[in-house]
């Protein structure tokens, strides 16, 4: 975590459009809308945006998990509250809409802490891209996947999906799922490498605990630095990556916790790492 984080940034925390808890370091976020299949609304939106711009800051939570209540992750933007007044709006309106929506995105990216999203049911559209910017994702058997954009008349390239899905699966298969809107099952999905781990639905949010829990104890700092690195160098050429890397291990290096692991394995204990 950086300098600037803080141990209080969130205390007290209640998001009025998804449920929020820190337990064992690791927040988790609950969309709650079961009877709708967890939609997103405009307000969802931005909340969720002000969440994961505000963990920067939160040095108290160190890995995320994103969940869906009611057995499905979620739906997508919500037809009723999104999609029918977006057929209103006028073009100023529509383009303040789609940076919002990828201002989320970006916020998932930026944001220091590891994100664990756990998938089950109904992943689609919006969903299927909150799953995407996560950077592990767990699921069931019963997850189904799809990127619906161009079933409702719009492009694949929403939310960031032309960039990120083709460095998760690959050219190929990124555009047979853009451009097709067709549903990626779960056991299809991890073939592919869209779920690093396919889990038993009751053991769902337990096995997205524990890997977040895992992360949360570990060398934070690093994880962190390894987040970074891994979306910055997307635009870099090799010479410009191996200069990246270098520079971010040699301040690795400077941490406490590369000291504590050193001293732990001359002990030969196991080492508490606390992030700094």
């Amino acid at each position: 975590m950086s300098e600037e984080t803080t141990e209080t940034a969130l205390a007290g925390y209640r998001p009025k459009h998804f449920e929020w808890q820190v337990r064992d370091r690791v927040g988790h976020i609950t969309l709650n809308r079961p009877e709708r299949k967890n939609p997103l609304t405009f307000d969802s939106y931005a909340e969720l945006r002000d969440l994961f711009r505000e963990l920067v800051h939160a040095g108290d939570v160190r890995a995320i998990v994103i969940s869906g209540a009611g057995g499905n992750f979620c739906s997508g933007g919500d037809v009723h509250e999104i999609i029918g007044p977006l057929t209103r709006m006028d073009m100023n309106g529509l383009l303040a809409f789609t940076r919002l929506t990828g201002d989320l995105v970006r916020a998932m990216r930026a944001c220091p802490q590891p994100i664990v999203a756990a998938v089950d049911g109904v992943c689609a559209g919006a969903g299927a891209i909150l799953a995407l910017a996560s950077d592990f994702r767990i699921a069931t058997a019963n997850a189904r996947t799809a990127f619906l954009f161009t079933r409702v008349g719009l492009a694949g390239c929403d939310m960031g999906a032309c960039t990120l899905l083709p460095r998760v699966v690959g050219q190929g298969r990124a555009a047979e799922l853009l451009y097709t809107g067709r549903v990626l099952k779960a056991e299809e999905g991890e073939r592919w490498g869209f779920y690093n781990s396919l889990v038993e639905p009751a053991l769902l949010l337990q096995h997205a605990h524990q890997l977040a829990a895992g992360l949360a104890s570990g060398p934070t700092f690093a994880h962190s630095m390894t987040k970074a690195m891994l979306h910055q160098e997307w635009n870099m050429s090799i010479d410009e990556a191996l200069e990246a890397e270098a520079q971010a291990q040699a301040i690795c290096m400077q941490t406490q916790d590369f000291k504590r692991a050193f001293e732990a394995f001359a002990a030969k204990k196991t080492p508490v790492f606390e992030g700094n």
